[in-house]
């Protein structure tokens, strides 16, 4: 989160709101026929399709942080539920930074 955002007035989204936000994306994984950790392999590639740009972004991430094909998919799958948290049909290039951004913090903080 930048740094103005927090220091800014704005108190951001409360916790019914943030339920709210969870509960609609949990059921569009529903419609999906699985939730997001679970895409299989199979799937993937489809319901987490990526423009240009993301494909670009993805690939430098895996190159600079020597991502192993589950790596990969991971940061997929978590960019798929930041998408649809943002009530997004597509996973923008925003929403694959957040995600290489958190496997970040996780290499940061577990190994």
């Amino acid at each position: 989160m930048p740094y103005k955002e927090l220091r800014g007035q704005d108190p951001g989204a409360g916790s019914a709101e943030m339920r709210q936000r969870v509960e609609a994306a949990r059921g569009l994984q529903q419609q999906r026929g699985f939730y997001n950790a679970a895409i299989p392999s199979s799937q993937l590639r489809k319901l987490c399709a990526l423009d240009e740009a993301g494909e670009r972004m993805l690939e430098m991430a895996v190159r600079r942080m020597g991502l192993s094909a589950r790596a990969h998919d991971r940061i997929l799958k978590v960019a798929r539920t930041i998408a649809d948290l943002d009530h997004r049909g597509e996973i923008l290039a925003k929403h694959l930074a957040e995600a290489v951004q958190y496997r970040s913090l996780d290499r940061s903080y577990w190994s």
